[in-house]
């Protein structure tokens, strides 16, 4: 099982891959930061739910599921 820290490397990975100033940056660079900056998946879960504006919120969300499904 990865950690939050290896999640968040995958996330930089993405988010370092997708164009400047698209959702998709944006929603990587967010799970990147949470995953980076909390104690665990739950956390990291509830945390992005809080997201704004709704697009971003709801891409984060899929990488993340997607993410920590993988691990």
């Amino acid at each position: 099982m990865r950690d939050n820290l290896d999640l968040a490397a995958s996330a930089q990975k993405l988010a370092d891959a997708a164009p400047t100033g698209s959702i998709d940056r944006a929603a990587a660079s967010s799970v990147a930061i949470t995953l980076a900056t909390t104690r665990d998946i739950d956390q990291a879960r509830e945390t992005l739910g809080g997201l704004s504006p709704e697009e971003v919120r709801e891409a984060a969300l899929q990488l993340f599921d997607r993410l920590s499904a993988d691990s």
